[in-house]
């Protein structure tokens, strides 16, 4: 009989367990920038960081290029101090293709084409991006194109929702026209302050936004007049969810230009990323798995799961031994008009159950884990997941 008694008990411990579905975490970055525009390096060192760095996709977003023309570069003074050359040279060999003139040494920069069939394989991708970089009155307003197959030449307008508007439009012609996935994000909108909460409130057809970028001139935080992007992320989805447009969802990036010299003047890689659940390292399905919110970004914490239904959202952080993690879940609610802390936990798993007045919730994962590499002195490791609408 106490045989039996132990045996039940074991089987209903183990019904009431809940049995989560595997996630498959595919880590990736869609902002970088390569000697095609204003990084100082080739495309194939770039990548080759990110891959021997244990990314499984890359996106080159250079400026108004789609890097597929034939462009001999010039090395600069300050290439020289950096030994770009000999670098290059000492990883690629014969690939590398040089001529010296009275004018200097050039270099022929390989096409997208060509990198990509070079260093790409089953383990790591490499996506097609344009940033498309506009102005309105001074204003900088820069959006990327992740899956691009078509240059976008950068527009002007009668204001900076107009020229990011304008934009959108053509990335969705362009996606219809060659049915296929692909995506527009808004990047770093505190960058020379050019983007405010309300240009992004009106736009009609934007999914994304750069909620952290790695650049040290992009002010994530604000400053005494200019809310921090994470407020910024809140005041969106609160009109959008008044309007009954999709949420806006928040990316984290690096926007690396230099990757030579690790400083925090510098834009360097490895600051920022996006964790998507995709069981495939393939374009379609990680921009579907995207466009679904399946994914988190992350400035440094590691997440095991992350997990939501109907009644609740479960969060688990993959530690770090040593470290204090915090957990907190932010929502929006009827009757509010900001969104607002529901739960703060230490420790390094929790849920929250959603409660009749809840009407979107996301949760941030804060550390005391400081960057090796910050953007900015005194920075810790942070994590952010997507807002998910209650049902």
């Amino acid at each position: 009989m106490k045989n039996l008694i132990l045996l039940l008990l074991f089987i209903s411990l183990v019904s009431c367990k809940e049995i989560l579905p595997k996630q498959y975490w595919q880590k990736g970055n869609l902002h970088t920038h390569s000697f095609w525009s204003d990084g100082d390096d080739f495309p194939e060192m770039i990548l080759k960081w990110y891959k021997d760095n244990d990314y499984q996709f890359i996106a080159l977003s250079d400026h108004n290029t789609m890097a597929s023309e034939n462009y001999w570069y010039k090395l600069k003074e300050r290439d020289k101090q950096n030994k770009v050359l000999e670098k290059y040279k000492n990883n690629f060999g014969d690939w590398v293709e040089t001529k010296k003139d009275s004018n200097g040494t050039f270099v022929r920069l390989k096409t997208f084409k060509e990198y990509k069939s070079k260093l790409e394989d089953p383990s790591f991708l490499i996506i097609q991006s344009e940033e498309v970089t506009s102005s309105f009155e001074n204003k900088p307003v820069h959006i990327n194109v992740t899956n691009i197959k078509e240059k976008i030449e950068p527009f002007k307008g009668n204001s900076v929702y107009q020229v990011m508007q304008q934009t959108l439009d053509e990335v969705h012609a362009q996606r219809k026209k060659f049915n296929i996935p692909m995506f527009a994000h808004i990047n770093h909108p505190n960058f020379g302050y050019g983007i405010n909460v309300e240009d992004l409130k009106k736009l009609n057809g934007e999914r994304f936004f750069e909620l952290y970028n790695g650049h040290p001139m992009v002010n994530n935080e604000g400053d005494d007049t200019h809310i921090d992007l994470e407020t910024m992320w809140d005041l969106i989805n609160i009109s959008y969810y008044s309007d009954k447009k999709p949420l806006l969802l928040g990316i984290a990036t690096d926007d690396s230009h230099n990757y030579h010299v690790k400083s925090t003047i510098n834009s360097n890689t490895g600051r920022g990323w996006v964790m998507v659940n995709s069981q495939k390292t393939e374009t379609v399905s990680l921009i579907n798995a995207m466009e679904a919110g399946e994914f988190y970004s992350s400035s440094g914490v590691l997440l095991k799961t992350v997990y939501s239904d109907n009644e609740k959202i479960l969060v688990e952080v993959e530690p770090k031994k040593g470290i204090t993690y915090e957990i907190i879940f932010m929502g929006y609610q009827k009757g509010s008009f900001d969104v607002v802390e529901l739960k703060r936990i230490v420790g390094t798993k929790s849920s929250y159950t959603f409660q009749e007045e809840d009407l979107f919730v996301r949760v941030k994962i804060s550390s005391d884990d400081l960057k090796v590499n910050p953007y900015k002195l005194g920075e810790t490791k942070q994590a952010w997941i997507q807002p998910v609408i209650v049902k």
